[in-house]
C-alpha cells in the first residue's frame, strides 16, 4: 500500500523520507539497517562487559556506546509514535499514536530503551542494576521489525507447498523464498564469521584464558546451528532441480563438495567430542577453519572463478609452464655460478630453486643471495623478468574473470529474452528469473537495467522478424532501379494469384479483409487494377 501524503508538514516529510518503504527515494532502508547493525552491536557490547578484564579498562567507551544507541533508539521510539498517524496501518482510525504506542513493535522499542532511563531516574540497588543490564539484551526483539514482516512474505509466496519445499526456499534462492531466505543466509554467515574469529583468537593465550567459558559456548552453538544447516540441505535435496531426476537425490547431495565442506565443518567437533578422553585431539580445532570455505556458497565468486580457470587453462597452463621453465633454468644457473663460493646456502639445485622462486616473485627474503658478479647480474635480470612473468597469468585471470561477468549477464539478458517470447512472464518464469538473479547477486538496479535492454532487444528482434516476413523493402530514392524492378516481381506475383483463383473470388477474399487491413487492401486494389 503507498502512502497518500494530503500536506507537507515537517512529520509528514520525515516519515517520507525516513520510515516510509514505498518511497523509493527515501532513505528507509539504510535506517533499517542502520538500526539492525546497532541491534547486534549493542547485545554483543553487553555480552562483553561481563567480562571485567575488558570492560574495566575501556569502561568509558561502553558507557559512551551505551548512550549514543539508546539515543538513537530513543529518537526512532518517539518519531515512529509521533509519525503514526501517516502509516498506512493506522491513517484514519481514531487514536493513531495511542493504537501504535500499545502495538507490539512500539513495546519492543519501550523495552529496549526503558532499563537505561529507568537507572538514570530510579534509585536501584546493585542487584536491580545488573538486571537491568540483563534486560538490554531485550534490544535484540527489535529485530523482529524486520523479521516478522518477512515471515508473513515467506508464507504468502510458499502457500499450499510442502513442508520440505519450504525448507529449500530457505536454504536456496527459488524465486519465492522472499527476504527471509536473505536473514538466513546473513544469520549463517554471522555465525561462520564469529565462529572463525573464535577459532583464531583461541590461539592466543590470554584471550583463551578471558575467553574460555565463551569460546566453549559460541563453539557448542556453531556446532548445533551448522548440524542442523546439514541435516535440513541433505532432507531438502530432492526439491533441487539437479536432484530431481535421480533415483537418490539425497546421496547426490551429500557427494558434492558444499556438502563435503558443510561435513567438514562440523567433523571436527564431534570427533573432539567422542575420542578426546583417548587421544589427543587438540590439532582438530584448527581444523575448524575449514568453515571459511562454507562461505563460498554465499557468493558466485568462487563459481566464476572455477568456469574462468576451466575455460582458460590452456593459457593458464602455458604462462605457468614457462615461469615454472625460468624458474628451473635460473635456479641452475644459480648452482653453476654460487655453489663454489657458497657450498652451504646454494648446496643444491633444488635449494638454488628456492632462491629462483623468492626471486623471480620480487620478495627476496634476503637469507640467500649470490656473492659471485655473475650470479648478482643473474638475480638482477631474474627480478626484473619476473615482474612481467608473474604479472602474466594474474592478467590472464582478472580479464577473463571480468569477461565471465559480462558472460553471466549476457546468459541472463538471454533468458529474460526468451521469458518475453510468449509476450508475458508467467509464474514460474518470474521465479526462475529472481532465482538467477539471487545467485549472480545481482542488484535490484542492475535486474532492472538488463530488463529493460531484454525487452528492447526482443522490441527489435520482433520488428526486424517482421520486416524480413513482409519482404525487404528498399529505399527507393537511394536504389530506383532495385526498386522498380521489386515492384515489377510483385505485380508479376499478384498477376500469377490472380489467375489461379480467379479474379472474383480474390475480389471477394479482399473484401472479406477489408475492415481489418483497409490499408493494405487500397494499395493491393490499385495494384489489382492496373494488373487486370
Amino acid at each position: 500500500m503507498t502512502t497518500q501524503y494530503t500536506h507537507n508538514s515537517p512529520l509528514a516529510k520525515f516519515y517520507k523520507w525516513v520510515f516510509d518503504p514505498s518511497f523509493k527515494h527515501g532513505f528507509q532502508h539504510i535506517v533499517e539497517r542502520t538500526i539492525a547493525f546497532l541491534i547486534v552491536a549493542s547485545v554483543l557490547a553487553v555480552l562483553i562487559e561481563n567480562t571485567p578484564e575488558i570492560y574495566n579498562k575501556h569502561a568509558s567507551w561502553f558507557h559512551w556506546f551505551d548512550l549514543m544507541t539508546v539515543g538513537i533508539f530513543t529518537v526512532e521510539y518517539v518519531m515512529r509514535v509521533a509519525t503514526a498517524h501517516l502509516s498506512p496501518d493506522y491513517a484514519g482510525k481514531s487514536f493513531p499514536r495511542l493504537r501504535y504506542a500499545l502495538s507490539f513493535y512500539a513495546l519492543v522499542d519501550l523495552i529496549a530503551i526503558a532499563p537505561f532511563y529507568f537507572a538514570r531516574f530510579v534509585d536501584v540497588d546493585v542487584e536491580m542494576l545488573r538486571v537491568l543490564r540483563v534486560m538490554r539484551l531485550a534490544r535484540m526483539f527489535k529485530l523482529s521489525r524486520q523479521l516478522i514482516p518477512a515471515w508473513h512474505e515467506f508464507q504468502t509466496l510458499n502457500e499450499g507447498r510442502s513442508l520440505r519445499a519450504k525448507i529449500f526456499a530457505l536454504l536456496e534462492p527459488t524465486g519465492h523464498s522472499g527476504r527471509l531466505h536473505a536473514y538466513i543466509d546473513n544469520f549463517i554467515v554471522f555465525w561462520i564469521a564469529l565462529s572463525i574469529t573464535c577459532v583464531i583468537f583461541e590461539t592466543v593465550a590470554s584471550v583463551r584464558t578471558m575467553f574460555a567459558i565463551e569460546f566453549e559456548v559460541i563453539d557448542v552453538m556453531a556446532f548445533t546451528i551448522f548440524t542442523i544447516e546439514y541435516i535440513a540441505r541433505v532432507y531438502t535435496a530432492p526439491e533441487n532441480p539437479k536432484y530431481k531426476h535421480l533415483r537418490m537425490p539425497h546421496w547426490a547431495h551429500v557427494r558434492t563438495g558444499q556438502a563435503i565442506i558443510d561435513l567438514l565443518a562440523i567433523l571436527p567437533f564431534v570427533l573432539e567430542s567422542l575420542f578426546s578422553q583417548h587421544l589427543d585431539l587438540r590439532f582438530l580445532r584448527v581444523f575448524r577453519l575449514m568453515r571459511m570455505l562454507k562461505l563460498t556458497r554465499y557468493t558466485s565468486a568462487m563459481e566464476t572463478l572455477f568456469k574462468v580457470v576451466m575455460r582458460e587453462w590452456q593459457v593458464i597452463f602455458a604462462s605457468v609452464f614457462v615461469m615454472m621453465l625460468l624458474v628451473v633454468l635460473t635456479a641452475s644457473l644459480g648452482y653453476l655460478f654460487e655453489h663454489e663460493a657458497q657450498p652451504d646456502k646454494f648446496e643444491n639445485i633444488p635449494q638454488s630453486i628456492y632462491w629462483a622462486v623468492v626471486t623471480l616473485a620480487s620478495v627476496g627474503y634476503g637469507d640467500i643471495s649470490p656473492i659471485t658478479p655473475m650470479g648478482r647480474a643473474l638475480t638482477v635480470v631474474l627480478a626484473l623478468v619476473g615482474i612481467g612473468i608473474f604479472a602474466i597469468p594474474a592478467g590472464l585471470l582478472a580479464s577473463a574473470f571480468t569477461d565471465q561477468l559480462r558472460i553471466d549477464r549476457e546468459a541472463f539478458k538471454q533468458r529474460l529474452m526468451l521469458a518475453y517470447e510468449d509476450g508475458m512472464l508467467d509464474h514460474a518464469e518470474k521465479e526462475l528469473i529472481v532465482a538467477e538473479a539471487e545467485r549472480l547477486h545481482l542488484s535490484h538496479d542492475e535486474v532492472k537495467r538488463l530488463t529493460e535492454e531484454a525487452r528492447t532487444e526482443f522490441a527489435a528482434k520482433e520488428a526486424q522478424d517482421h520486416t524480413h516476413a513482409n519482404g525487404l523493402v528498399l529505399d527507393a530514392k537511394a536504389h530506383p532501379a532495385l526498386a522498380a524492378a521489386q515492384f515489377k516481381l510483385l505485380v508479376d506475383q499478384l498477376s500469377l494469384i490472380t489467375q489461379a483463383t480467379g479474379e472474383n473470388n480474390l475480389r471477394k477474399s479482399l473484401n472479406d479483409i477489408k475492415a481489418n487491413h483497409q490499408a493494405e487492401l487500397d494499395v493491393l486494389t490499385i495494384v489489382a487494377k492496373r494488373t487486370f
